[in-house]
């Protein structure tokens, strides 16, 4: 089964999404190889590559009513949701930046970096907040310690992996405010293998039950939430256009519940 290859030095962004991909190939008995693509790959172009069956026949991603249009998702998040759940980098000269920030009017005031093809940026701009984009992930880390853009919002379990990479050395993270809009990763395939869609789906309802895909989500991820400290932020809800209606929101499962928060 190949997945798209991360560029080097951003590997690290693959590692819980492939333990959860073995994860369930293992429990449903599946003698199913994970293999890297020969090139490392965008987002968009992995999508594009995954909708035609060219070269690939999986990847992760954030959902959109687009993207399921396109592609065959497995909709179990395997993120629980946390994606959605996101906190600021920004530079170490300007930590203090949202520290006065109550609402989504105050946030209005800074400018906010993303990727092009994020479900994200179009998620953000629907609220009114200025967007600037790029093309390419690093270049957005590079962008924010120039000074492009005000802040960088990340998922709570991604950017701690983040802020330790070299390119983040002059950054740091906000302690004050917590987006949070309703959305989940989900493995995607192509439309003419839903075979292996639902034998990944099987496998992960399989871990589900016996509790292994919970553990396995702890073990990567509960030292980054308590970190966060999302208790002790100002909470700033949004709404999700991009949201599809077959999302199972309805099944409380498969989410991440957050602590009270401000």
């Amino acid at each position: 089964m190949r997945y798209p290859r991360r560029a080097d030095g951003d590997e690290f962004r693959s590692i819980y999404a492939l333990a959860q991909l073995q994860l369930a190939l293992d429990k449903a008995g599946s003698p199913l190889r994970l293999e890297p693509s020969y090139y490392s790959m965008e987002q968009e172009r992995a999508l594009v590559n995954l909708e035609h069956n060219d070269r690939l026949d999986v990847a992760w991603s954030m959902t959109s009513i687009e993207r399921e249009q396109r592609l065959l998702p497995v909709r179990i998040p395997l993120d629980k949701g946390l994606f959605g759940w996101r906190i600021a980098l920004l530079p170490k000269s300007r930590a203090q930046l949202l520290k006065d920030v109550r609402n989504l009017d105050d946030l209005r005031q800074f400018s906010v970096g993303q990727g092009h093809d994020w479900p994200d940026s179009a998620i953000l701009r629907s609220h009114g907040l200025p967007v600037k984009v790029s093309s390419n992930y690093g270049s957005l880390f590079r962008m924010l310690q120039a000074q492009r853009f005000d802040y960088f919002p990340r998922s709570v379990i991604e950017i701690w992996d983040e802020l330790e990479h070299p390119r983040a050395r002059q950054l740091i993270v906000d302690p004050h405010v917590l987006l949070h809009y309703p959305t989940a990763m989900y493995f995607f395939f192509s439309r003419k293998r839903p075979e292996l869609a639902e034998t990944v789906r099987i496998g992960m309802e399989k871990a589900i039950a016996d509790g292994s895909f919970e553990r396995l989500f702890q073990q990567h991820f509960a030292a980054s939430l308590q970190r966060a400290q999302l208790d002790q932020r100002q909470l700033i809800e949004l709404h999700n256009p991009l949201l599809p209606s077959a999302t199972p929101l309805q099944r409380r499962e498969l989410w991440f519940t957050a602590p009270s928060v401000r």
